[in-house]
């Protein structure tokens, strides 16, 4: 039975919460502050953008792309860097642990000794008069050190280390969003040059071709060996990209395996199931700007990394004011002095006990405790500062997402065109070439620009559907995926259970998990005492 179902017990440990916590709370007491928002987005009054509020927990599923989906599950289970959020999520509620203990009793020390002593012959002050001979003594205490909470600075500390955890949980759902995005990203760079090269490949097919007839024409007189030349330049070139790009595509892959948490691999039997740029909708989900701040994972760190700091100021103040304290020590002690007996430490008459408070007070301490305060104060600023910063570098991040977006659909329209007119006039060049209406460079021309329109209609797609995984990251999107999931996988629970007990901080599967909050806010850190956690 835990002590907090005890009826008695229960009132015995109010009774003592009020006695130590009685007092007020020094220091500031933390407001969300304000930061610079805008009204709408830039490009709120395009059709394709759509203002309403949503939720883009699945936001990489609006590609319709089953190997995208499939990699997105396997980071989230294996990435490596996530699973390091993870345990500093872990190392924080620890850590909040040890602030709620801070709050009871400081010092609970048991002790027990055996000591055989050799009396000075000449100082008499310390022992007993008449003792001159050695003898044993041996004692059994429990000492107990209260230092009470009359200013606040153990309840401001379960605060700073409240925040500071919720703060943590803020931060892994923030490597989480980056990891989707970045797995997203990677793997539309992946296709995207995957369809690079098969352009490249197609276009040497026909670059052969042309290539085939200036030899022919120039064994048969008609055309001069220059021709034969610029053919051969064309085709090298051409030929040279495909390098180029595979060595592009061979990073893509490492750094996707990376992202997966696996070695470098072949990546074929992964991808598998589609192929191409993934397509995007036509439109495009992003709510309004105020939003952003409620929904963005590394804002609401930020903002509780302000409030963790708020509560340092109140804790570095308190050491201003003095500390009251309980202190008291029980125990026995005997010795085989005279006719008394070692194991009278046992009785009633070995009995010996002292209580009482006692304060303390820094007054002389040069200004260090008040200059300790503006430092913290100083360090509260730097944070707040950082809040706005990442509220603004947020904006920033969708508003350029969006414009990749937005302005990449009208450049992928117009090199569509680009490339419908680049091949109509490769194959009137080559007729009009053979018919000795025109020269060969017309045609090395137009295979030079069908091979540029295509490949910078590739690159506009893949750049678009990049940008709308950007938007979507940068508002914040896919942490709910870790909902009643746990922070670290079953491998690295089960190892750092055997390793080290922790209770039910990380209770064994099967078992009822610690309750998950959603993404934090600065409403749910409390600064009330809590009963101990073994």
């Amino acid at each position: 039975m835990s002590v907090s179902s005890h009826p008695i017990a229960s009132h015995i440990l109010a009774g003592a919460l009020l006695l130590a916590g009685a007092g007020c709370m020094v220091g500031p007491d933390f407001t969300s502050p304000s930061a610079p928002v805008a009204d709408k987005w830039l490009e709120a009054d395009n059709p394709s953008v759509d203002t309403r509020n949503q939720e883009y927990r699945d936001w990489w599923k609006v590609f319709h792309d089953p190997v995208l989906n499939r990699l997105i599950e396997i980071a989230y289970n294996q990435n490596l860097t996530l699973v390091s959020a993870g345990t500093k999520v872990l190392e924080a509620r620890a850590q909040l642990g040890v602030a709620i203990g801070e709050f009871y009793p400081q010092v609970q020390q048991g002790t027990g000794e055996v000591t055989y002593i050799r009396p000075s012959h000449a100082d008499t002050t310390r022992f007993p008069s008449g003792v001159t001979q050695n003898f044993w003594r041996d004692a059994l205490g429990l000492t107990v050190n209260w230092e009470l909470d009359f200013w606040g600075k153990f309840r401001r500390a379960i605060e700073s280390a409240d925040a500071s955890y919720l703060g943590s949980v803020a931060n892994y759902d923030f490597v989480l969003v980056t990891l989707l995005g970045d797995v997203a990203t990677t793997y539309i760079g992946i296709r995207t040059l995957q369809t690079q090269i098969e352009i490249a490949r197609e276009n040497i097919v026909k670059q052969k071709k042309a290539l085939e007839i200036a030899r022919s024409k120039y064994q048969g007189g008609t055309a001069t060996k220059l021709d034969v030349y610029q053919a051969e330049n064309v085709l090298a070139q051409t030929e040279a990209t495909i390098p180029q790009l595979t060595i592009q595509l061979d990073q893509g892959f490492d750094a996707l395996a990376v992202l997966l948490g696996i070695p470098p691999q072949p990546m074929d039997p992964l991808l598998k199931g589609s192929s191409g740029i993934p397509v995007p909708p036509k439109t495009v989900a992003v709510g309004i700007p105020a939003d952003l701040v409620r929904r963005r994972p590394d804002i609401r760190a930020a903002e509780l990394a302000a409030m963790a700091q708020s509560a340092q100021i109140g804790i570095a103040e308190a050491n201003l004011y003095p500390a009251f304290s309980l202190t008291g020590t029980f125990g026995t002690a005997a010795s085989n002095v005279g006719r008394s007996k070692l194991k009278r430490v046992f009785e009633g008459r070995g009995i010996t006990f002292a209580f009482g408070p006692a304060f303390q007070w820094n007054v002389l301490n040069y200004g260090q405790i008040t200059n300790q305060v503006r430092v913290e104060d100083a360090a509260l600023q730097t944070l707040l500062v950082n809040y706005q910063n990442a509220v603004l570098q947020a904006q920033q991040e969708v508003e350029n997402g969006l414009a990749s977006f937005l302005q990449g659909r009208e450049e992928v329209d117009f090199l569509r065109q680009s490339v419908a007119a680049a091949n109509a006039a490769l194959g009137l060049a080559i007729i009009q070439w053979q018919l000795g209406t025109r020269d060969f460079t017309t045609v090395l021309t137009a295979e030079q620009n069908l091979y540029t329109a295509q490949n910078d209609l590739a690159m506009a797609e893949g750049n678009v559907a990049t940008g709308l995984a950007s938007v979507y990251e940068a508002l914040g999107g896919g942490w709910q995926i870790r909902a009643d999931n746990e922070f670290v996988p079953a491998a690295t629970a089960e190892e750092m259970r055997n390793r080290t007990n922790w209770g039910e901080l990380l209770p064994p599967p099967g078992t009822p998990q610690p309750a998950v909050p959603a993404l934090p806010t600065p409403a749910d850190v409390s600064p009330n005492p809590r009963p101990p956690e073994w």
